[in-house]
């Protein structure tokens, strides 16, 4: 299995999984050229998409997905209430109804040889979620847009090699930035995203000796520094498991290019 992040922030996100045979993006809020670019570096092309996987309907995460799938025919899954939101959205333009695939949170399907669930998850959407993936003894996450998190998230993103979890914003930033006081509470609150310190305590909750890749992801541009979320869940995590021999790699997801890749 492999998973790449062709873009991952607050202004787009792109991420692939896949394995030998079965190749996924999950979420294409970037542009049709700034995907393909991505998928050159894999010696791929869109051609060779078998799906998009949406978590949910915001602009950063489908602003791109109308070019790329009536381009390549390639098909869309999603909850139907985020499904009915993209046939609705005028930027994303009209898309055949026949690629149109529905998803249902906690009920697994396949594509190809990978095992795929979606897990819901808090955030200010119709009924968004996040994805996990399995193939063979593989597991890989991809978990952002995360309001918040309980045992039912902790539970789906257990045993995972490899995970992109949100690492969105330093809440000092945040607080004493210019955003204005009713988007600083959204983003502060159960159904809007992850502090870099948040996105921590969840790793804690999750790390074991089978995850050995973290990629923090969906960072804001505004409130937070690829360094700055590097550094605070790094040294965060290392004080939450004291006294653990464990073994991983954390990296930051590049807001505007490919970065953050693994092999499993």
């Amino acid at each position: 299995m492999k998973m790449y992040s062709i873009a991952s922030g607050s202004s787009g996100n792109c991420i692939y999984v896949g394995t030998d045979k079965t190749h996924l993006l999950i979420d294409n809020g970037i542009s049709g050229k700034r995907v393909e670019e991505g998928l050159k570096k894999l010696a791929m092309t869109p051609k060779d998409i078998l799906g998009i996987l949406v978590t949910h309907e915001h602009s950063d995460h489908i602003q791109g997905l109308g070019v790329l799938s009536r381009k390549y025919h390639i098909p869309i899954y999603a909850t139907l209430e985020t499904i009915a939101e993209i046939m609705k959205n005028k930027q994303v333009g009209k898309i055949d109804d026949s690629l149109f695939h529905e998803v249902r949170p906690d009920m697994g399907f396949c594509i190809q040889d990978m095992e795929i669930m979606p897990v819901h998850i808090s955030h200010d959407a119709k009924n968004p979620v996040c994805y996990t993936f399995c193939h063979g003894k593989k597991k890989m996450g991809v978990a952002t847009d995360l309001g918040m998190y309980d045992q039912y998230i902790i539970h789906h993103l257990l045993d995972c090699d490899v995970l992109l979890l949100e690492s969105n914003h330093d809440k000092r930033m945040l607080e004493t930035g210019t955003y204005p006081y009713q988007l600083k509470c959204r983003i502060l609150g159960d159904k809007g995203h992850l502090s870099n310190d948040h996105a921590a305590k969840l790793l804690a909750k999750l790390i074991g000796k089978k995850l050995k890749y973290i990629f923090l992801g969906h960072l804001s541009k505004e409130n937070n520094l690829p360094d700055l979320a590097y550094m605070t869940v790094k040294q965060e995590l290392e004080r939450l498991t004291t006294g653990l021999s464990l073994e991983y790699i954390i990296q930051v997801a590049d807001r505007k290019k490919p970065s953050c890749y693994a092999s499993i």
